[in-house]
Order: structure tokens, then C-alpha cells, then sequence
């Protein structure tokens, strides 16, 4: 079956850089659309960013535009989330997602924490 397993997230200072990736495997990567979400405790899991099979179209939630950068390597299988200029707002869980037709899938998370 389909697996995600993201990686990347560790403690940085705000104004920073970081980039989280997410390996999937298990179903045909490129028939996939590819998301980024991020959760703090106690609120819903929030849209950050999304991007087509083929790449040529991406999404990005208002407070992450012209900052983080989705992006993916199909013959890797593997999802990017390149992220700049991080604010300590920002802090949280950060899952990956995979859209089929008929189905959706998540990764366990990774955590990003950005001290002031």
C-alpha cells in the first residue's frame, strides 16, 4: 500500500531556511497530486501548499506566497517544501499529502519549531 514519510523538520531560528521532503512509495508517484498541510495542537490541519503530477501547477496559501517553494523530482518520488524566511507563527506539524482519483493519503508528520 501507499506510504508517505516526511523528513526535514527540526528546530530553527525565525528568518531561517528549511526543507522538508516526502518519500512516497508504493503507488505510481507521478499519477499523484502532492500537498503540504501543517497542524498546530487544538486547531485544523491548515492548507500550506500543493502542486500537479507533472509539477506545472502550484498552489500556495496567502501567508506562504513568494516564501516557501513546492516542488517534486518524479523519478524520486519524492515531494519538496522548500521554506524561507520562517516565522515562529510557523511552528507545527507538517504532513504530507497524496491526492489519487479516488483517495487520499497522509504522511505521519514532521515537526518544525521557529524560536524567536
Amino acid at each position: 500500500q501507499i506510504q508517505l514519510v516526511e523528513s526535514g523538520g527540526r528546530l530553527v531560528q525565525a528568518g531561517e531556511s528549511l526543507r522538508l521532503s516526502c518519500a512516497v512509495s508504493g503507488y505510481t508517484f507521478s499519477s499523484l497530486t502532492m500537498g503540504w498541510f501543517r497542524q498546530v495542537p487544538g486547531k485544523n490541519r491548515e492548507f500550506v501548499a500543493v502542486i500537479t503530477w507533472n509539477g506545472g501547477t502550484t498552489y500556495y496559501t496567502d501567508s506562504v506566497k513568494g516564501r516557501f517553494t513546492i516542488s517534486r523530482d518524479n523519478a524520486k518520488n519524492t515531494v519538496y517544501l522548500q521554506m524561507n524566511s520562517l516565522k515562529p507563527e510557523e511552528t507545527a506539524v507538517y504532513y504530507c499529502n497524496a491526492r489519487s482519483l479516488l483517495n487520499n493519503y497522509w504522511g505521519q508528520g514532521t515537526q518544525v519549531t521557529v524560536s524567536s
